[in-house]
């Protein structure tokens, strides 16, 4: 494939600043609450308090008595609204075992903020009134929380599947062939790692509205998603409206990281509501309720071993998994852990691999897609183990690393997984990463240090990372068994006046979609990015897409753009060579204007030939009018990012306080549109990776209540926690796109974890630490120097 120069026209390539803030930071954009629905009926959901239980009875008597409360519903009086339970879309294996999941609960709960009754008013807060009236009564059941409890089936949490285990995943190619390089290695490096559970906690949290137009059917379903088109499909399977019938309308989203990435029990309960009543029915989530009623992230245990020779190439990777699902499947739960399945060797040059995964139900919240969406699992995993190997051999972690790179004459790669990596340059950006955090320097400042006894610890922690993005090719999603393909759909339209709409079916939620869109297609066609319009997020404006999700939104989703523009240049072409009387082969559009090559002054503006396409007075023959294109576009692969990333921190030994004080990150995304989004993507990425390794942890106790439901308890990064952060990028195209475009939206969120907690380690080594359990918290630093030193400390 023809990769596009970059730049082409001049825009493409240049840092703009993004068109859709102004209106997100001065209260012009609407976001759900802030959707004015006269007549509307509010929703509250009455929770469990218990991870496992039976429900006995539910008393609704004084919740109806509530002045304003129109209903309560429990499950039961549900029971007939469902054509089907809550959609799981990708059944990972044939044998998959996977329990019913009903919006409100059937006689059994199964968390903490399981729903099992409704309370409909004519306000959000009588509605809460309401919800305080009911009266639940529960039989407790045996609490499932730990995946090690969950795996031996002591409890089995869903009685019809018979066991807690809902799958075993295993790609290993050559068996025999990874037995006996571990046979044989020198090195047989052996670690487990632990992936805490995180809540996702997007600024805005989810929301949802359901419009009815009883006369004719037609439901209108607002909801704080990523992915109104897969959940207009979903929402009337589940409920049984025709689909036609169906429009979503994503207004603006305030984040979602993932998490609004499914089709939650709220959004299915909003439109059965607004059946049955007639009005519009609409729920706010609150912020604490968020952290038990959105899915949580990560969550898997990883044992990763490596086989080396003497000098520390590698030899084979095997790479063993179990992954807590929660309580239910929610829309991709089982597929997630198998987004890292192909990367747990990173990106070193690995003959030989194997990878298994089994998965777990849990009486916790059910997990799903966080950003990154197991290829942080797997980074986390190779590049941790790497520095461990380094250790063994007895050389730096950087040398350990640019021994194996996959060599750049390699590619397009071959990975032992069975995917093929599209390009990759891997050593100069570790090579950069070094320059900016000053290596040599730094690890000489560490060195003094130590020999002075100094409390203050430095440590140094690389992480090269390759991802796999744009989720995308159908035909390998199908081997995969996902319930979608992987395509995306664009129209632009040049209008009579020559400025341009574009449609697409890729829905942003904060990565600067409008902004990127403009300029691909204003570089082209040679206008400015003001004059094109960007129109998304609603299924009756753009009635075809698959969604913003798994860094796809530019490969995917923007060359779609690209595509359906250089065809509506081909027909603006015919048209421009009909009125100069030329050959459309001797055009080029530049700057607007088409021009005779080779004849100066012979010349036509695309404005006119935009005109000249609506009035369609004097067409070519069999030329239809007007000046439009629709593209729906599949790659041939996915496309694979790269980049290093080094963290310095420095450790106070007293009190156990992590400090990062220096971050050098430098990504490889192939071509960029905008670095400027580029460069913000690359910071928030930056900062959600460290938090997991500093601060983020859903804590649970042993009868599976989750003691961080707010954000006094869980740590988000603040403003007060972001670091200054040295960042480069190199530029490697991608083949499989002409853009020549990678993604960018997880890098930071992949690299910056391993990054951190080696970084960690690497500061207390001295001190007998060798292993360090996220996050690393004060509290858990202190006492692991306290156990690495005997407890005198």
């Amino acid at each position: 494939m023809t990769v596009t120069d970059n730049p082409t026209g001049g825009i493409i390539g240049q840092a703009r600043l993004r068109k859709e803030d102004p209106a997100l930071l001065t209260g012009e954009a609407k976001f759900m609450d802030d959707l004015v629905l006269p007549g509307a009926l509010w929703v509250n959901c009455v929770r469990s308090p218990h991870a496992h239980a039976t429900i006995d009875n539910i008393d609704t008597t004084a919740a109806l008595a509530v002045e304003g409360v129109t209903a309560v519903y429990t499950g039961a009086d549900l029971a007939e609204d469902w054509a089907g339970p809550l959609p799981c879309a990708w059944p990972v294996t044939d044998d998959m075992k996977s329990p019913d999941y009903w919006p409100v609960a059937q006689g059994k709960v199964c968390h903490v903020g399981d729903i099992v009754a409704v309370v409909v008013a004519d306000s959000r807060y009588v509605a809460a009134d309401g919800a305080e009236g009911v009266v639940v009564d529960y039989s407790l059941l045996p609490a499932v929380i730990s995946i090690e409890d969950a795996e031996s089936d002591q409890v089995v949490i869903h009685e019809g599947l018979g066991t807690n285990v809902s799958y075993e995943w295993p790609l290993i190619p050559d068996p025999e062939g990874v037995e006996a390089a571990f046979a044989n290695a020198t090195h047989h490096v052996t670690e487990t790692y632990v992936h805490q559970r995180l809540i996702p906690a997007p600024m805005e949290p989810r929301g949802v509205a359901a419009v009815p137009a009883p006369h004719n059917g037609d439901m209108i379903l607002y909801s704080s998603t990523q992915i109104p088109h897969i959940l207009k499909v979903m929402a009337a399977l589940t409920v049984g409206i025709p689909e036609h019938k169906m429009r979503v309308i994503a207004p603006a989203v305030g984040g979602g990281f993932g998490c609004k990435l499914g089709v939650y029990p709220e959004e299915i309960l909003c439109l059965a509501l607004a059946v049955r009543h007639g009005v519009p029915v609409r729920w706010t989530e609150g912020r604490t309720e968020a952290a038990t009623a959105t899915i949580q992230g990560r969550a898997q245990r990883q044992t990763i071993e490596l086989a080396a020779d003497e000098n520390g190439k590698l030899l084979a990777v095997r790479a063993t998994l179990l992954a807590d699902m929660g309580a239910y499947f929610q829309l991709i739960t089982p597929g997630v852990p198998l987004l890292g399945a192909f990367l747990f060797h990173g990106l070193y040059d690995v003959p030989l691999y194997s990878f298994t995964c089994k998965s777990v139900f849990t009486n916790l919240t059910p997990t799903d897609a966080y950003r990154g969406a197991g290829r942080p699992e797997a980074t986390y995993a190779i590049e941790r183990a790497m520095d461990v190997l380094a250790l063994a051999v007895g050389v730096e972690p950087d040398e350990i690393r640019s021994l194996n790179f996959i060599p750049t004459e390699k590619f397009p790669y071959d990975s032992p997984a069975g995917l093929v990596f599209d390009s990759g340059d891997y050593q100069p950006a570790l090579d950069r990463a070094k320059e900016l955090i000053n290596w040599e320097e730094r690890r000489a400042e560490q060195a003094e240090r130590q020999a002075a006894g100094s409390k203050m610890h430095l440590g140094l922690g690389i992480s090269t990372y390759v991802e796999m993005c744009g989720l995308a090719p159908s035909r390998v999603l199908a081997s995969l068994n996902y319930g979608a393909g992987g395509w995306e759909s664009a129209t632009v339209r040049i209008l009579p006046t020559c400025k341009i709409q574009v449609v697409t079916g890729a829905t942003p939620h904060g990565q600067g979609h409008e902004t990127a869109w403009s300029m691909i297609v204003a570089d082209r066609l040679g206008v400015d990015p003001d004059d094109v319009e960007v129109l998304h997020s609603d299924t009756a404006i753009s009635p075809l897409g698959l969604d913003t999700y798994g860094s796809r939104s530019l490969s995917v989703g923007g060359t779609a753009i690209w595509m359906a523009t250089e065809r509506v240049v081909e027909k603006a072409s015919l048209i421009a060579a009909h009125m100069l009387e030329a050959n459309a082969d001797d055009l080029e559009l530049t700057n607007g204007v088409f021009n005779v090559k080779g004849t100066p002054g012979a010349e036509v503006p695309l404005a006119e030939v935009a005109f000249a396409a609506f009035t369609a007075h004097d067409l070519p023959e069999g030329l239809e009018p007007n000046l439009q294109a629709e593209v729906t576009w599949d790659p041939p692969n996915f496309t694979f990012p790269f980049g290093a990333h080094i963290a310095l921190v420095e450790i106070d030994e007293e009190t156990g306080e992590v400090e990062i004080i220096d971050y050098a990150a430098v990504d490889d995304c192939g071509n960029q549109v905008n670095p400027m989004i580029v460069e913000g993507q690359v910071h928030g990425g930056i900062v959600q990776g460290i938090g997991q390794a500093l601060w983020e942890e859903a804590i649970y106790d042993e009868d599976g209540q989750c003691r961080s439901t707010n954000l006094g308890d869980y740590l988000v990064p603040s403003a007060a926690e972001t670091i200054d952060m040295k960042l480069d990028y190199t530029v490697t195209p991608s083949p499989t796109n002409p853009l020549g475009v990678k993604g960018i939206g997880e890098a930071g969120t992949i690299a910056s974890t391993p990054a951190v907690m080696n970084a960690v380690v690497d500061a207390l080594r001295h001190l007998g630490v060798t292993e360090m359990a996220m996050p690393a918290s004060p509290m858990r630093v202190r006492r692991s120097i306290e156990n690495a030193q005997g407890g005198a400390v």
